[in-house]
């Protein structure tokens, strides 16, 4: 794959900041040596889970966001090195393979301008290109026997990850995904909101729960989009968190019941989490620890296929806080997996 620059032991080396008797959870990860054939070569590791960076803003900018998801991969990494090796993390089932070159298309984004209806559709046909991009690594990695962590960019990317995972397996997967949005936007050009619509159109994607939908940012379009069909279910924040009408651990088995009967996917938007250190904060969102609850309760489960976590938009000067959060949300995901 022409577009995937592999991440390099001396890359990590240099990454590392070695402490006097500390084991760092870098210096423990499994890295890929050049090859014409990632599939073969990943088969072939001992490891369970591959770790993919997708750092691009095309899909949020292609639905009238601002950009910045393309700074995750880089703080993520680095943080998640940094990290100690001891009993409760186990680096070495991780091979961390790199990330996706997106420049040329960032390039192209720079010159477009985001309030041009002719711009914006120039930026959806750079969002399908991403797509068969991101499908085709997650089915080779998939298809090679491993798990992805799928690091974004935007939750755009949510199509390929379904869509490479369903042509592995050959059959269609499940997704639960906490997110303040559906993801369920008119199929009307590929942008970050209607990943999970073309995934279900095109029956890539089975059965669908978002857990947190915001009642104040979903339109009534969509809301009554997602109760006529019988494949999607959702349970909305202000339901759990502001009225109480039933409990986080009780819809976290309901998500798990609409969804645990096949291969599912793990979506996790970061700007659904409280003081997350991004320049787009939702006014209210789940905790830090409800997010690692939400991952660790999934990943627990036998059918969990991958995790992905996205729209996470770093602030310049905070970057180590985003970066510490999803590199937390990695390894638990690992931990309790890996149980």
């Amino acid at each position: 794959m022409d577009k995937l620059v592999l991440f390099t032991n001396s890359e990590l080396k240099e990454r590392i900041d070695k402490r006097p008797l500390e084991s760092k959870f870098g210096e423990n990860v499994v890295t890929l040596k050049p090859s014409s054939n990632i599939y073969e070569d990943l088969e072939a590791l001992d490891v369970e889970y591959v770790l993919i960076g997708f750092p691009e803003d095309v899909g949020v900018f292609a639905n009238s966001e601002s950009v910045g998801t393309s700074n995750t991969w880089e703080t993520t990494v680095n943080e998640l090195l940094n990290f100690q090796n001891n009993q409760f993390t186990t680096p070495e089932k991780l091979c961390i393979l790199g990330h996706v070159d997106f420049t040329k298309e960032i390039e192209k984004l720079q010159k477009l301008d985001p309030s041009s209806a002719k711009h914006l559709a120039k930026a959806k046909k750079l969002v399908s290109k991403i797509d068969s991009t991101v499908s085709q690594l997650i089915f080779e990695i998939t298809k090679a026997g491993k798990k992805p962590i799928i690091i974004g960019g935007g939750h755009n990317n949510a199509y390929g990850n379904i869509k490479g995972s369903a042509l592995a397996l050959n059959k269609a997967i499940n997704a639960i995904n906490l997110d303040m949005y559906s993801g369920f936007k008119q199929d009307k050009g590929r942008h970050s909101g209607n990943g999970f619509t073309y995934a279900f159109t095109e029956g890539f994607l089975k059965d669908y729960f978002i857990f947190g939908l915001q009642e104040n940012y979903t339109s009534d379009v969509i809301f009554k989009t997602l109760k006529k069909l019988k494949h999607i279910d959702f349970i909305t924040y202000e339901s759990l968190e502001i009225r109480q009408d039933t409990s986080f651990k009780k819809e976290l088995q309901n998500a798990l019941l609409a969804t645990e009967h096949r291969p599912f996917g793990i979506e996790l938007a970061c700007n659904s989490i409280e003081n997350n250190g991004c320049e787009q904060i939702s006014a209210s969102g789940f905790s830090v620890k409800k997010a690692r609850q939400f991952v660790h309760f999934f990943a627990q489960q036998p059918q969990a296929q991958y995790l992905h976590i996205c729209d996470a938009k770093p602030l310049k000067g905070q970057h180590p806080e985003v970066g510490k959060l999803i590199a937390t949300l990695i390894t638990d995901f690992i931990r309790a997996h890996s149980k």
